[in-house]
């Protein structure tokens, strides 16, 4: 889409991205930036750019694209100008205030549609509704309503919302990790990722698919996006597992199964990791800790599976022309940025922190080979890349504050987690099911890390209320706020690959050239470990290391 903007379209776009790299860099290691800017900022930047990258086609509308940036600029900047003189007469906002707060709730929605899609802004609409005509639901749910403009307001000005915690994590963590996958990738360190795992096993029964498990590992934990990781690595491994003998729909069920696993493996989980850290107020560092094991068996589980799967059918790949440790002695430097990383996050350095060294080492490594030497035009095109990639995430802010912001205006979360209480009658078996259903429904329309965000907010105080036998003290006890939240982070990652709405399991399908559903089912009959692992997590404290 890029390709399509007009010339001075591209240079505004590219200014935007390295200033993007730039401000948060500058946060990050010299001077954190005040509230309003470290969050604005974003917002602002992120509403442009989709506004200018998701254009209209005709003439008319892309005036209309215009109009819409110059009105986030005025709403957002209204916000970033009045941030605290809001904040100092919240209950008592101007016209002004009311209207800015109407425009900027609105825009956040088209926003959405446009990259996110219709369903998505339907369940966002459903809510806003919701936090109007409370009253008229059934008591159960019931609330005593707003007026739109007062719902609006709340919205848009309050912490919990378009400019909440869903702004401050993708502000704080997500954006500068985006961005550090693009550099990486930038550095040629994607051709190690494959290669490495390729010498190591490509050879081994059912070899091709192995190196799928092992690849996605590796550019999972960086990408934090089962999608991006399926159709990055996929493009490489499948084709690979069709030629070893694989059938189509295996192939393709295989790469977004092992691709899903990236998601809860670090040092990168996506945002739901640091979303986690910013909702529990346990460091990042902690949170990979208890992550690794977990993850590293869910590889373990696909990887076995692989394994009888190949030995079924017989199914063996070809040698590599290097052997694995060749090719470490040739490309062993393409580890560092992620050494990086870990070793600064868990010596207590922020995550933010730790991103910017990582993007420092990426351009370091990048100068080991004359090919993948980042200069300015290098650096550019890096920014953009890494500002694009964020730019699916980010456009969900505004219908994530909507949702978080109707949640909490109406009280849903108590009456939620009463309702998911009172049902299963204090069996962590039932609870953990109900939540794995509302997340699988709540899946088909909002994207995984929306999906995890909201399902934590109302259901993590239901699995918080329930005592477990801790098998080490022989006594009961209260299930722990990370064991609850990995519980349901886990089981937001399902509408990846479960029918009938599983976009990475599709998206595995359309490069396999395979019937979508024997896909998707596929995908799920090996990626059994996802819905073992809560369980886990729920009933055996140890699990999550003790922690929280």
């Amino acid at each position: 889409m890029y390709e399509k903007l007009h010339t001075i379209e591209k240079i505004a776009f590219d200014f935007l991205a390295v200033s993007l790299v730039l401000f948060y860099s500058y946060a990050a290691v010299i001077q954190p930036a005040a509230t309003q800017y470290h969050r604005g900022v974003y917002v602002l930047i992120t509403y442009i750019l989709v506004f200018m990258l998701y254009k209209s086609t005709t003439v008319l509308m892309r005036i209309v694209d215009y109009i819409l940036i110059i009105l986030s600029i005025g709403s957002i900047g209204y916000w970033i100008a009045n941030f605290e003189v809001i904040n100092y007469r919240a209950g008592a906002e101007t016209p002004l205030d009311m209207a800015v707060a109407v425009v900027g709730v609105l825009i956040g929605v088209e926003l959405a549609r446009r990259v996110v899609g219709t369903i998505f802004v339907v369940i966002g609409g459903v809510f806003l509704l919701y936090g109007v005509y409370g009253a008229y639901v059934p008591d159960t749910i019931s609330h005593a309503g707003a007026d739109f403009t007062e719902l609006c307001t709340s919205i848009f000005y309050k912490s919990d919302g378009v400019f909440g915690i869903m702004a401050n994590v993708l502000a704080t963590y997500v954006l500068l990790f985006v961005l550090f996958g693009a550099f990486l990738e930038k550095s040629g360190a994607q051709r190690f990722f494959i290669d490495f795992p390729l010498a190591a096993v490509g050879h081994k029964i059912g070899g091709p698919a192995k190196v799928s498990v092992i690849a996605s590992g590796f550019f999972g934990s960086i990408s934090g996006s089962a999608i991006a990781n399926t159709v990055s690595t996929g493009a490489f491994t499948i084709p690979m597992m069709k030629k070893a003998g694989f059938k189509p729909h295996v192939a393709g069920g295989i790469e977004p199964a092992a691709s899903l696993g990236g998601m809860f493996m670090p040092p990168i989980m996506g945002a739901g990791g640091f979303i986690m850290a910013e909702l529990t107020g346990i460091p990042y560092s902690t949170i990979m800790l208890v992550a690794i094991f977990p993850a590293l068996m869910y590889f373990f589980s696909v990887y076995v599976m692989v394994h009888y799967e190949a030995k079924k059918n017989n199914l063996v790949g070809k040698r590599s022309e290097e052997s694995a440790m060749e090719i470490m002695k040739k490309e062993w430097f393409y580890v560092l940025p992620l050494v990086v990383i870990t070793i600064f996050m868990l010596s207590g350095y922020s995550p933010a922190y730790a991103a910017i060294l990582g993007i420092i080492a990426c351009i370091v490594v990048s100068w080991f080979r004359k090919d993948t030497r980042i200069f300015l035009k290098g650096f550019v095109d890096a920014s953009r890349a890494g500002a694009d990639n964020s730019l699916k995430i980010g456009a969900t802010v505004g219908v994530i504050g909507i949702i978080i912001g109707v949640l909490t205006f109406s009280g849903l979360v108590l009456t939620f987690a009463d309702i998911v209480i009172e049902l299963a009658d204090g069996s962590l078996f039932l609870t953990i099911l109900f939540i794995a259903l509302a997340s699988l429904v709540l899946g088909m329309g909002v994207p995984v890390t929306a999906a995890y965000l909201i399902t934590a907010v109302v259901a993590v105080p239901a699995l918080q209320s329930i005592q477990v036998f801790d098998p080490f003290t022989g006594e009961m006890v209260v299930m722990g706020a990370i064991a609850a939240h990995m519980i349901v982070y886990w089981l937001s990652q399902d509408s990846n690959i479960t029918p009938p709405v599983c976009i990475a399991a599709f998206a595995g399908a359309t490069i396999a050239k395979a019937n979508m559903w024997k896909t998707a089912f596929t995908s799920f009959k090996f990626a059994k470990f996802l819905y073992l692992g809560p369980f886990l997590f729920g009933y055996i404290p140890a699990f999550s290391l003790g922690v929280g």
